[in-house]
């Protein structure tokens, strides 16, 4: 599926794939054309980049997954730090909303087996620091743990929209996720 090319169309797909996501968000049935305006560039330049819609599709979750699996890679998950794992995960993740968004809603990030894989691998961490905190009393033990995080993204995705909107302050966003995701699940 991924060919190989030059680090600069490289950062210009990416960069057709970022505008692609945040037009699909708000519209859901864009057309190629519409994407190729909102990236800035025509319709043919576009198809050099991807062939058609599904393809384009395929492109852009494994984009939500590259971009989202390096924020998380950069907070390593071990037993001293799994307190302090989600308030700094969530603060680098925000931003990011719109792609994660993409990973929950997006039917072909479901029906592709790589893009499945590649989904479950990077909810693998997060999945362990859930069970970390459910074992030390912070989350209930009787909530699954793939809903948490399903939960989490959501609130996630609806703070990145509210920024974006200018409605909360990108300033406190962080500290108002933190403390709605843990005290929505906190032990009884």
């Amino acid at each position: 599926m991924k060919k190989e090319m030059s680090s600069m169309k490289q950062t210009r797909l990416n960069s057709i794939l970022d505008e692609a996501t945040k037009l699909l968000i708000e519209k859901p049935n864009a057309s190629m054309n519409d994407i190729a305006d909102a990236a800035g560039i025509g319709i043919a330049t576009l198809h050099r980049y991807v062939e058609s819609r599904e393809q384009l599709m395929i492109h852009l979750g494994f984009r939500a997954i590259e971009v989202v699996s390096e924020k998380i890679w950069e907070f390593p998950l071990t037993e001293e730090n799994c307190e302090d794992y989600f308030p700094n995960l969530i603060e680098a993740l925000i931003p990011l909303g719109d792609k994660i968004y993409f990973l929950g809603h997006d039917s072909s990030v479901n029906y592709n087996p790589d893009i499945e894989g590649a989904d479950q691998k990077l909810r693998e961490p997060v999945l362990e620091a859930v069970s970390m905190l459910q074992q030390r009393g912070y989350f209930r033990q009787d909530v699954n743990r793939n809903w948490i995080i399903d939960v989490l993204y959501s609130i996630l995705f609806l703070t990145w929209q509210q920024v974006v909107d200018g409605h909360i302050a990108r300033k406190s966003a962080a500290a108002l996720v933190v403390d709605t995701f843990y005290n929505g699940f906190k032990a009884r």
